[in-house]
């Protein structure tokens, strides 16, 4: 169990930097599409830390992993991200 933990932690922690380096991206360049990848990459790293909270009290990884507030916030997640692609595409086809 204790290697669930560790695995949803890495991947935690790598979206929590991914949406650092994309904020970083977004300071330098104020572009709206590292925005959203920085607000993306935040949402699925706390949608990593509800699976660990879920599994912490003893639901078990994989329930935890099936329940609806999972699944929302990656769906606002990839919303998000599908946002900003086409949000991108609209600006580099109107210049």
């Amino acid at each position: 169990m204790n290697h669930i933990f560790f695995l949803y932690g890495i991947a935690m922690t790598t979206f929590a930097f991914s949406s650092i380096f994309f904020l970083k991206f977004w300071n330098a360049s104020r572009d709206s599409f590292f925005l959203y990848f920085c607000i993306a990459c935040a949402l699925l790293a706390f949608e990593r830390v509800v699976i660990l909270l879920g599994t912490y009290q003893h639901v078990g990884p994989h329930q935890a992993e099936v329940s609806i507030w999972v699944y929302m916030i990656r769906l606002l997640a990839f919303s998000v991200i599908l946002t900003a692609v086409v949000t991108k595409n609209r600006s580099s086809n109107r210049s």
